[in-house]
């Protein structure tokens, strides 16, 4: 696909927009956007194709675009800042904030182990309507009354969906706002409007390109379907935890739909530019414009390996640390340092303090990939490639 690549990148950056532009070419790229920081600045911020998966209307600057589970690092910052405050800790029992989740044997469950997908809840025995699972007290009943698969805290599985209702109630509880609505006061709005939302505002539907499933070849690395260890053919599987944690709501929404983009679902419909999600990087690892979300001991926690192995509903292995993914080979980030969240199907946002790096990509193209995009990929290698050598 031939397109113009429009936008600027910084002097060493070129590289970056090359790969940005070989997406298109060579990786049947739609539409898409790529935004990267470097010690607070944004050094590359480039747009192209169209706006919809299947339209021909261009993508504008202003652009955005649903990113899926990238919007669980969003709410991860949440919970983190919270901590910070002394509103929640880290290594409480979730039941002290929420005294009805201690049914069925789960009041050992931690905080932290919401956050690294340890609470042994990434399943729901009974899915959830779209209607319950936007309803933010229906959602956490029925969480609440959810028993374990697996002794909480004893081992880890992606939580898909139930992350989002997980951390929405525990932030309702000490708060009394929902994830969306503390997002958009203190993160979005100190970082001087932030282009990222949990629960999209009707004023901005406008800007938001249509979604949809596209196939290309894909290189090795990413996981797709694979003999023996896929996560593909577990999810063919209607009994697999797999195929549980990702139909906890059923059906399954529309991603296009304007009630599913104005719901606050945080573990699953974040909306987002891809400069929006790189700059909220960009403030967890250092100032931007002077506003930076966490200290610094606080993201060296954050990215500490909480969880690694066979991943008990992503199949292969994982690893993450407090909501985030961290560097490995069923996620590679920038470098071992680096940590993130990708958004099954493309997009992906993630920061490594090391580098001062922080990196926002957003697609309409759904591919098959749960992590590890091959578009993305291309992008991580070029900024790679374009980093000072000292």
């Amino acid at each position: 696909m031939d397109v113009e690549v429009r936008g600027t990148v910084a002097g060493g950056w070129e590289p970056v927009r090359e790969a940005f532009a070989r997406n298109f070419e060579r990786l049947g790229e739609r539409g898409a956007a790529l935004a990267v920081y470097r010690d607070g600045r944004r050094v590359v911020e480039l747009w192209a194709g169209t706006k919809d998966v299947d339209g021909d209307a261009p993508w504008q600057r202003d652009t955005a675009q649903v990113v899926r589970s990238a919007t669980k690092g969003v709410a991860a910052a949440a919970v983190l800042m919270l901590h910070e405050r002394g509103l929640l800790d880290l290594d409480a029992p979730v039941g002290r904030y929420w005294p009805e989740f201690k049914a069925h044997g789960k009041e050992g469950v931690l905080v932290r182990h919401v956050l690294g997908h340890r609470a042994g809840l990434p399943v729901l025995d009974r899915p959830l309507s779209f209607a319950d699972a936007a309803d933010p007290v229906r959602a956490a009943e029925a969480v609440a009354a959810q028993a374990p698969v697996w002794e909480p805290g004893t081992d880890h599985g992606y939580h898909a969906l139930t992350y989002g209702w997980l951390v929405d109630e525990l932030v309702r509880r000490v708060t009394g706002k929902g994830t969306g609505e503390w997002i958009a006061s203190e993160i979005a709005a100190p970082l001087g409007g932030l282009d990222l939302w949990v629960g999209l505002p009707s004023s901005e539907a406008h800007r938001v390109g249509r979604v949809g499933k596209v196939e290309a070849p894909e290189p090795a690395g990413a996981l797709r379907a694979r003999p023996k260890r896929s996560v593909t053919a577990a999810y063919a599987d209607p009994d697999s935890l797999t195929r549980r944690a990702f139909a906890a709501i059923d059906p399954s929404p529309d991603h296009n739909d304007p009630a599913f983009h104005a719901a606050a679902l945080p573990a699953a419909n974040g909306i987002a530019t891809a400069d929006g999600l790189a700059r909220f990087y960009a403030s967890l690892v250092g100032p931007v414009d002077g506003v930076r979300l966490l200290a610094p001991d606080t993201v060296e926690r954050a990215r500490a390996e909480e969880s690694a192995g066979p991943d008990r509903v992503l199949v292969v292995g994982t690893r993450f640390g407090l909501g985030y993914m961290l560097h490995g080979s069923a996620s590679p980030l920038l470098a071992p340092g680096s940590f993130g969240h990708p958004g099954r199907g493309g997009s992906l946002g993630f920061a490594d303090p090391e580098y001062g790096v922080a990196f926002g990509y957003v697609t309409n193209g759904f591919r098959r990939t749960v992590t590890a995009d091959p578009r993305a990929q291309a992008l991580i290698r070029a900024v790679r490639e374009s980093l000072p050598s000292s």
